[in-house]
């Protein structure tokens, strides 16, 4: 019964948006500690590490934005090149199919041609006039046909022309682009190189930090996250605002976050907040894990 009415009273005495600790934390506190820890310090310990970890991914976030919109150009520019590749090989397709349709129509005057100088000879040696007004429309109707494949021949070739213009268009527009996106790889290619070795450290760091934090805070830092667009989910209490919306936080809550009796967040942005305190011991231990890993 001391153990529900002393969660009761927590619960009751913490205001919406916060963070409470639970009973199960007050168990942890009479159970698993010294008897000089207090609860205090176990808020402190769970800032602290919450700050060190927004710390850290703030620092692969700044190597990331380095590359700017570097990597959405290079993207840009493969979707693009691909796009007129598909442009040029149709074009080249349909030339081809031009040039065959140019090839049959040839094929064709010579069929009709031969075909004219058949029905000639036949002429020289008809029966009749019925066979030779016959013979006179075969050689009439293959002139004709002939002369189809001429103007076809032309339609054709006009058409040519015009697709290998723009062909040619497309292939110095690849051309270019693919001269821009090597340009872009090599930049994106040498920026990656230069920050590839902090942001694998900084990234394997993260992975450890987030092992020290319990899983409903971790899961809420990174929705928190998720949905800021600075990537700012922990922010220091500045000039008496939250550091994340600049909103004014009242004394009565900074002194709430300065005592560390619990973990609140902005009732703007429901940032997690932390004072001065937890951000200069943070600032502290990471200067000092810097200076071990250069030695």
């Amino acid at each position: 019964m001391a153990k529900a009415s002393k969660a009761e009273k927590i619960s009751k005495e913490t205001p919406e948006k916060e963070v409470v600790v639970t009973e199960q934390d007050s168990d942890i506190i009479t159970s698993k500690t010294s008897p000089e820890e207090s609860l205090e310090q176990i808020i402190k310990s769970k800032l602290i590490n919450l700050y060190t970890l927004q710390r850290i991914d703030s620092q692969i976030d700044k190597i990331r934005s380095v590359r700017g919109e570097l990597p959405l150009e290079v993207q840009d520019l493969e979707d693009e090149i691909a796009g007129l590749e598909t442009r040029i090989d149709k074009f080249k397709n349909e030339i081809d199919e031009l040039n065959q349709e140019i090839i049959n129509r040839k094929n064709g005057i010579i069929d009709c041609n031969e075909l004219v100088k058949k029905y000639e000879a036949q002429q020289m040696n008809v029966r009749n006039n019925r066979e030779y007004d016959s013979l006179s429309k075969e050689i009439e109707f293959q002139s004709l046909e002939a002369q189809l494949c001429e103007k076809k021949i032309k339609e054709f070739t006009q058409e040519i022309i015009v697709k290998e213009e723009i062909l040619n268009t497309a292939i110095a527009e690849i051309d270019e682009r693919k001269t821009d996106l090597s340009e872009k790889n090599k930049e994106l290619e040498d920026i990656i190189s230069e920050t590839k070795k902090d942001e694998e450290f900084l990234l394997k760091k993260s992975k450890q930090q987030e092992l020290e934090i319990e899983e409903r805070l971790l899961v809420a830092y990174r929705r928190i996250r998720t949905n800021a667009q600075n990537g700012l989910a922990v922010v220091l209490v500045e000039r008496d605002a939250c550091g994340g919306c600049f909103n004014k936080i009242p004394p009565q809550r900074q002194l709430d976050i300065r005592l560390h009796k619990k973990i609140i967040v902005c009732e703007y942005c429901g940032r997690l907040l932390v004072d001065d305190y937890i951000a200069n011991t943070v600032d502290e231990r990471m200067e000092k894990e810097l200076k071990e890993a250069k030695q």
